[in-house]
């Protein structure tokens, strides 16, 4: 079954030049020019991945993936001219995937499709394989994608679900800061380690029972982060 993208795009020439590309790649697709409409056609057809512009005429693209992101965790690659950091951030953290900066070369555009949807397909059949992580007072539930820690179910946000799932896939080992970078966010600046710090920072405020005293989420400075594998034994004598 072909890949379905949802292209959100207001500037006629680009969004005919990514579906024309899209076809020719043997992807199939679906667009809209404005947020309403593009919300009425995510919830009807219920595409695999978005492209997404946050210039549109009635809504902020942010908003739209607040909007998405109630519902679905495919993913969501923006396109835009705005090439600040801090709108990237804001983007990223209401939970886009991947940030792409116009102008841009199509080939960078279906890279970053190829890896967002074999990201999306290895996600899906790990959540089949292993619908439950737990280690000590912490559950993850893959199915549900919510998060309890001893028996308190704790929100997070799309990105920080993320963050979360990724260590925990990668349990005992110490991932280095490009490699969450690259796993989480896809594409990356070199300042975005400070916001990975901040990510981790709070996440560490919702699991942690005591902050400063980690037990689950590991800092190795300079480096990157672990989650601490808590051996069943331990979990049984609690």
């Amino acid at each position: 079954m072909k890949t379905t993208v949802l292209v959100i795009e207001d500037d006629n020439a680009i969004r005919n030049l990514i579906t024309a590309a899209l076809e020719s790649f043997g992807y199939a697709f679906r667009y809209a020019s404005n947020g309403k409409t593009a919300i009425m056609e995510a919830l009807n057809k219920q595409p695999d991945l978005f492209i997404l512009d946050l210039g549109l005429p009635d809504m902020d693209g942010t908003e739209i993936i607040k909007r998405l992101r109630d519902w679905t965790n495919n993913p969501i690659i923006v396109v835009s001219a705005r090439s600040e950091i801090e709108d990237k951030i804001k983007a990223l953290d209401a939970g886009a995937d991947d940030y792409l900066t116009k102008p841009f070369s199509m080939e960078e555009l279906f890279a970053r499709i190829r890896v967002a949807v074999r990201k999306m397909n290895y996600d899906k059949s790990n959540e089949k394989e292993e619908p439950i992580f737990e280690n000590g007072g912490l559950c993850i539930n893959y199915l549900e994608k919510q998060v309890w820690v001893d028996d308190v179910l704790v929100h997070l946000t799309p990105l920080e679900y993320k963050l979360l799932c990724m260590l925990a896939q990668n349990a005992g080992k110490v991932l280095t800061h490009n490699q969450i970078l690259k796993g989480v966010w896809g594409n990356y600046l070199e300042g975005d380690t400070q916001s990975l710090r901040v990510f981790m920072s709070t996440l560490r405020r919702k699991i942690e029972k005591n902050p400063t005293e980690p037990i689950y989420l590991q800092t190795h400075i300079g480096v990157g982060y672990r989650l601490i594998r808590i051996p069943k034994e331990e979990n049984e004598g609690e």
